[in-house]
C-alpha cells in the first residue's frame, strides 16, 4: 500500500479526534504534516462543525502551538454558503445557527430572515431554542427548501458528546417527514468545493479522519484515497464490523508517515 498517496497533492485533515483531542495535539500528528510538507505536498484542515468559524479554529490550533493561516481551515459552512450562492442567489434564508455561523452567512452577503424564507438552513446551532425549532418546522411544513450543513449526529466533547446537526435532522424529520439536502463530509458538494478551492482533481486529494461515516465515506464514495485513524471515535472493532473501508487504517496520523 506504499503507493496509496502516490497522486495526492493535498491532504484534507479532520480536526477533532484526528489532529487533536481535548485541546492537545495527538502525539505525532504535527510530525505527519511536517513530513507532508517535506514531501512537496500540502495539507488543509476540514471540519464538519459549523458551530465554529475559521478564527475559532485558528485560535485553538495556535494555543496548541500549531498556528496556521486562515486559508488553511475549511468548514462545512463554507460549502453551504457556496451552495446557497450558486443555487439560491438573492434568496431569503432562515438559518438555525449560532453567532459565528450567522456572522459568516452575513459576511457572505446572504440575506437572513425570521419569516417568509425561500430556504431553511440547519447548522450546528449551539444557541438553538424551541422557538427556532418551531419556526423551522412551520416553514418546512409549508414546503420551503431545506439544507443542512453536515450530517454528524453527535459532536465529541471533553466529557462525552453533545447532539449535533444530524440529531436535529432526525427531530425535524419526525415532525415534518422532510429531510434536507445535506452538505459537508461525505457529500459530493464538499468534494466539488474543495476541488474548486484548490484547483485540483479528485484523484489529487486524500482525506484523513477518525469517523467512518464522514471522513472515510467521502473517500470511498468518490474514489479518493482515505486514511482512518483510531485516535478518535472509531475503534478497530468498529472498523472491522463496518462496510465502509479506508485505503489504510492506522493508530494515529504519525503512523501514516510511512505511506508518504
Amino acid at each position: 500500500m506504499s503507493g496509496v498517496f502516490e497522486k495526492t497533492k493535498y491532504f484534507i485533515v479532520d480536526m477533532d479526534g484526528t489532529f487533536y483531542l481535548d485541546g492537545t495535539i495527538i502525539p505525532g500528528a504535527d510530525e505527519f504534516l511536517k513530513a507532508v510538507r517535506e514531501s512537496g505536498r500540502d495539507f488543509y484542515f476540514f471540519t464538519n462543525n459549523s458551530s465554529n468559524n475559521v478564527e475559532v479554529c485558528r485560535q485553538k490550533l495556535e494555543k496548541m502551538g500549531f498556528p496556521v493561516d486562515e486559508n488553511r481551515v475549511i468548514i462545512s459552512s463554507h460549502v453551504a454558503i457556496d451552495y446557497i450562492k450558486r443555487n439560491y442567489a438573492g434568496k431569503r434564508v432562515f438559518l438555525l445557527g449560532n453567532e459565528r455561523l450567522t456572522g459568516d452567512f452575513l459576511k457572505a452577503g446572504i440575506e437572513l430572515v425570521n419569516d417568509n424564507p425561500d430556504v431553511v438552513v440547519l447548522g450546528f446551532d449551539t444557541t438553538l431554542t424551541y422557538q427556532k425549532m418551531w419556526d423551522a418546522v412551520r416553514f418546512l411544513a409549508n414546503g420551503v427548501d431545506y439544507i443542512a450543513t453536515h450530517p454528524d449526529k453527535n459532536c465529541p466533547t471533553a466529557d462525552g458528546y453533545m447532539p449535533d446537526t444530524g440529531s436535529m435532522i432526525e427531530l425535524f424529520a419526525a415532525s415534518t417527514g422532510r429531510r434536507p439536502v445535506v452538505l459537508g463530509k461525505p457529500m459530493t458538494a464538499t468534494v466539488d468545493y474543495v476541488k474548486n478551492l484548490l484547483g485540483c482533481e479528485a484523484e489529487e486529494l486524500a482525506f484523513i479522519g477518525d469517523r467512518l461515516e464522514t471522513d472515510i465515506a467521502i473517500g470511498c464514495n468518490h474514489g479518493i484515497p482515505c486514511a482512518l485513524v483510531y485516535s478518535g471515535v472509531t475503534t478497530p472493532e468498529m472498523y472491522a464490523a463496518s462496510s465502509i473501508k479506508a485505503s489504510v487504517a492506522e493508530e494515529n496520523m504519525k503512523a501514516l508517515i510511512k505511506y508518504l
